[in-house]
């Protein structure tokens, strides 16, 4: 996948809630992972699909990600480490809002 340093992404569902919203609009950014950080993933498992969850622990070189509404997500629990794109730095609509580790 070719990324640029900065991209904007649209949330879709409800695994990231209350934190983020399904249709909120946030910006990536190529940053150095922390736990806690809302990340964009991706899994092997699910090739061509990306997801917004939060960085719970490095697993090697990938991470262990959960969605914030864990009764909804389908994170790590299920489809194991995913590969970090990008840190969600903060969220452009509904309103500009920057974006805090847990």
């Amino acid at each position: 996948m070719g990324w640029a340093p900065v991209r904007r992404v649209t949330v879709r569902g409800p695994s990231m809630a209350p934190t983020l919203a399904d249709g909120d609009l946030v910006l990536a950014v190529r940053l150095p992972v922390r736990v806690g950080h809302v990340v964009l993933v991706s899994w092997e498992s699910r090739p061509g699909q990306l997801s917004v969850k939060r960085a719970v622990r490095a697993v090697g070189d990938r991470w262990h990600v959960e969605g914030d509404f864990a009764e909804v997500s389908t994170d790590s629990r299920v489809l194991g480490p995913a590969t970090v794109h990008a840190v969600i730095t903060r969220r452009l609509r509904p309103g500009r809002t920057r974006l805090r580790r847990t």
